[in-house]
């Protein structure tokens, strides 16, 4: 894998936006000015670069900012100090070259020794199977599940101890 990661630039947010949007429904689709308030508001957001091009982008966050989200919100109950994958996402082209691995790997490396555990959430209906495996191979374990968007979308809780 020959790949840079980097923290996001102003300039990235249109391509970041394009690969978010190629990947629903494994992640919701956001309008562009919710990825500048990522930018702004999140404590890890950064891209992969594969090729010359966006290959995959992260998006982390630590406890404590005023974000919407039920599934943050519900590791901020639940746990004291913790990091937040709120969503990646790998381009087509980048696909099975280890950007998502890297990308978690990178994650977790920025996280305070204090933070514990790493989490995040996986579509178990309608299931992300991909998304399923990929998270049980880094050694993540369902901690919860709860359902969102009106009880039409259900999601497992994850978390890896680091």
């Amino acid at each position: 894998m020959t790949a840079i990661i980097r923290d996001v630039c102003d300039q990235d947010l249109k391509e970041a936006l394009i690969l978010n949007e190629a990947v629903v429904p494994a992640v919701n689709s956001i309008p562009l000015e919710k990825l500048r308030w990522f930018a702004e508001e999140a404590s890890y957001f950064r891209v992969a670069m594969h090729e010359g091009r966006l290959g995959a982008f992260l998006i982390g966050l630590r406890p404590g900012i005023d974000y919407e989200s039920e599934n943050y919100r519900w590791f901020c109950a639940n746990y004291d100090d913790f990091g937040y994958i709120d969503r990646v996402a790998v381009a087509d082209h980048a696909r099975r070259q280890g950007l998502g691995t890297a990308m978690y790997d990178d994650f977790r490396e920025f996280l305070p020794q204090t933070a514990g555990v790493m989490t995040c959430e996986i579509y178990i209906d309608p299931p992300a199977i991909t998304s399923i495996r990929f998270h049980e191979r880094y050694g993540f374990t369902r901690v919860g599940t709860q359902k969102n968007d009106n009880g039409s979308k259900e999601v497992a809780l994850m978390a890896r101890d680091l």
